[in-house]
């Protein structure tokens, strides 16, 4: 007879009395901030559960605050809540207004969301974690560098007057380091871990096969991978000549080192020779080969072939050397001969073999499930679902299966690749919804389904491919088994990089499971949390004797809302306003804004030209404009280090921006702390703030009209109208007329003119279609 657990507020008969979720409970009552390790659908859902129904019992008038990496986690957390606990539960998500979330906060007692969305609100002052009395990290291995999750811990063991750190997680990784770092990051003093080979979880737990399907490589694909090799040998022996690499024995770690090499030498040489440059290209260029060699040995041709169309768009060195190669060309000449001819990657015969007989065929035809549109069909049918690391291949596994009769649905992220449109959250329900009745009998999926969507359990999961990813062969593992015994098959091609991956997986995966339950780690992370509570506790938020009024005041733009800067300046005592400004990332005064660059971003903003149109709006608005220069890394890329410094010289001498060099995102706060309160003297006066730009004068469309022909910046769009008088005979002007404007070459002149001339190909297209019709 099923026994259930009573709790004052928690559902009569809702949740099953297991003995290891109510010991897992009470430690973490017990022992304090603690971390849970558990396989996927063990119910450390219900471990949170429990645990919140004890904080918001004992203490009165406390909230629980249950964070998950994505929306749909966070809305499936909010609904398990309602099924279990007798309070107001809400979701607050960053689809959700900004007035409703501050109401959801103040009405509900379990809120349950996404962490950017909570830092965004705090950094805005809608509402603080006092209240908290209890937080569940879930997949708390995310909470690593500058996630939202590390801020969010340190903010909430400030605040909070009785807090509770529970974290949740299938598989924090095999780094120590790591595992140390997520620890340290959310305070956990305790680890708790339950495996399937426990006693206690047995009973409950389904077990999870796991079958390794070797496949041998076509001849077809030896003889493409033998020109792709062969064009890769002579990079790697350039290299080695040059003193760059030591043996042409390397991998892709040992190039992208040597890479990170090259890019050092370059920024700490005044003028750079030439050939850094050179080996600069060549590292990218072998980069890219040993890419394709990945996708020739372990997805197949059409995933290479669409990989080479890719390349061919791109206008570096690199890539238009590897064009021009004569063994990469001729691969991939093969390939496309290949695709014509349909030979596949032979991972692609075995997957449908898989397939077809998991499915069961009649007479060559796919057999119906019994209750296929029938909701309640998840006992009933057989369901699959097929992991692959790129969308190239999906649609490639998509079209076979259809092919096959074998109905299948594409499943993939929201970022829109090569012209195709992500799928929207909503369309995503809608395929795991339709999947889940059974209208599709297969789920094709990249890694976005590893880990918070709401995936109904499956019979068999397929890899087309190993990762060398522990944390992620863990998380595609938990997709089965769920409610009766799981199976995984993972297709590995002999002798590829594919066995390599294989077993780096489970190697990381044994270590972790040592690390995890090695007492000196245990300790070692303990008496490192402790430390850092106690720091934290020293300069607790509310015990400080805070009035608003003697803070200096930082008005910070919204598009600088996730920057850590805007986190360390709540933590210095500085009153930081969020605003949408027109114009520069910081104000201090009336006359005292500050432009934020990252050492990238000053170098992908120069490239773009997007710098001087700033610095010229800076100078424009602020009578004393700055910019920050943030990083240490500023001549680490293929910009030559003299375009960088004469950038840096024109700002500051032609547009008068002071720019000021910080070492990181917490130095950086500290300088705007100390220019506010330099500009400020005590006095909090009113600043008013850049909302809109000043209107664009004649003079200025007129430059933004010829800045925008093909290699043209300020000083030659200045040039042009200085020497044609008007932009009409900029563009009325010839090749030759053009080329007696100091600074325009010929190469500059063909190709001002040839977009100038060019047909509208879009118009043309048009054209046709409507002939065609």
């Amino acid at each position: 007879m099923t026994s259930y657990i009573n709790h004052p507020l928690l559902k009569k008969d809702a949740i099953e009395s297991r003995l290891y979720q109510q010991i897992l409970a009470g430690d973490v009552l017990k022992k304090g901030n603690t971390m849970v390790v558990a396989p996927t659908a063990l119910g450390k859902t219900i471990v949170a559960i429990l645990v919140a129904a004890d904080r918001l019992h004992k203490v009165k008038n406390s909230k629980v605050l249950v964070l998950a990496p994505s929306k749909p986690l966070a809305i499936q957390h909010e609904a398990s809540f309602k099924e279990f606990i007798n309070l107001p539960c809400t979701s607050i998500t960053g689809a959700v207004k900004t007035d409703e979330r501050v109401k959801r906060w103040e009405e509900s007692r379990i809120i349950s969301a996404t962490p950017q969305t909570i830092e965004s609100d705090l950094l805005n002052g809608r509402y603080d974690l006092s209240s908290v009395s209890l937080i569940v990290f879930d997949e708390c291995h995310h909470g690593v560098g500058s996630y939202s999750y590390v801020y969010l811990a340190s903010r909430y063991v400030q605040e909070s007057k009785f807090n509770l750190v529970l974290a949740l997680t299938a598989s924090p990784g095999s780094d120590k380091f790591k595992i140390k770092e997520v620890c340290e990051n959310l305070y956990i003093q305790n680890i708790v871990v339950k495996t399937e080979d426990d006693p206690d979880v047995k009973p409950y737990f389904n077990p999870v096969e796991i079958e390794w399907v070797r496949v041998k490589m076509s001849s077809e694909l030896e003889k493409i991978k033998e020109h792709v090799d062969k064009a890769l040998k002579v990079r790697l022996k350039a290299l080695k000549n040059m003193g760059v690499i030591k043996t042409v024995s390397v991998g892709k770690v040992d190039i992208l080192k040597a890479r990170s090499r090259i890019q050092g030498e370059i920024a700490r040489t005044t003028n750079p020779d030439k050939e850094l440059f050179h080996a600069i290209s060549i590292l990218s260029a072998v980069i890219n080969i040993q890419h394709a060699q990945e996708l020739i040995e372990t997805q197949g041709v059409q995933t290479f072939n669409k990989y080479v169309a890719r390349l061919r768009k791109k206008k570096t060195k690199a890539a238009k050397s590897l064009m021009w190669d004569d063994n990469f060309s001729r691969a991939v000449k093969m390939a496309k001969e290949a695709e014509k001819h349909g030979w596949e990657h032979p991972k692609l015969r075995e997957i449908t073999k898989i397939l077809k007989k998991e499915l069961g065929e009649s007479d060559g035809q796919t057999k119906l499930k019994t209750s296929r549109f029938d909701d309640k069909s998840d006992e009933s049918s057989s369901k699959i679902m097929v992991f692959t690391q790129y969308r190239d291949t999906l649609e490639m596994i998509h079209q076979k299966l259809e092919k096959e009769g074998i109905k299948s649905a594409k499943f993939f992220g929201q970022a829109q690749k090569d012209g195709e449109k992500g799928l929207t959250q909503k369309e995503q329900k809608a395929i795991i919804k339709s999947f889940r009745k059974g209208e599709y009998d297969v789920l094709i999926s990249t890694s976005v389904a590893e880990e918070g969507i709401d995936i109904p359990a499956v019979d068999l999961v397929v890899l087309y491919e190993p990762v060398p990813s522990e944390v992620r062969m863990i998380q595609r593992r938990g997709r089965t088994g769920r409610k009766r015994t799981g199976r995984v098959k993972v297709l590995v091609t002999n002798g590829t990089r594919d066995e390599a991956y294989f077993w780096s997986s489970i190697r990381k995966e044994d270590m972790m499971k040592n690390q995890l339950i090695d007492p000196e780690v245990l300790e070692e992370l303990n008496a490192s949390a402790t430390e850092r509570m106690e720091n934290e506790k020293k300069v607790k938020v509310i015990d400080r004797p805070k009035k608003e009024n003697d803070f200096p005041i930082v008005y910070a733009d919204s598009r600088e809302g996730n920057s850590k800067v805007i986190r360390h300046l709540t933590e210095m005592e500085i009153d930081v306003k969020v605003h949408s400004m027109a114009v520069a990332d910081y104000q201090v005064s009336d006359e005292v804004a500050i432009e934020r660059k990252t050492a990238k971003d000053f170098v992908d903003s120069l490239i773009d030209k997007r710098l001087f149109k700033q610095a010229k709006e800076l100078s424009e608005e602020f009578k004393h404009p700055i910019m920050i220069l943030e990083g240490d890394d500023l001549y680490n890329g293929m910009v030559n280090p003299n375009a960088i410094r004469g950038s840096m010289a024109s700002i500051a001498i032609d547009f008068g921006i002071s720019i000021i060099p910080t070492r990181n995102a917490q130095d950086t706060a500290a300088m705007i702390k100390r220019i506010a309160v330099r500009e400020q003297n005590g006095e909090r006066t009113p600043i008013q703030i850049r909302t809109d730009k000043k209107p664009v004068s004649l003079l200025e469309q007129q430059l933004f009209i010829v800045e925008s022909l093909p290699n043209i910046g300020p000083v030659n769009a200045k040039n042009l109208l200085q020497h044609f008088g008007s932009v009409a005979n900029v563009l009325n002007a010839s090749e030759s007329e053009l080329q007696e404007v100091d600074g325009i070459g010929k190469k500059t002149a063909e190709n001002i003119r040839k977009v100038i001339d060019s047909k509208y190909l879009y118009f043309q297209k048009e054209i046709k279609e409507k002939k065609l019709l």
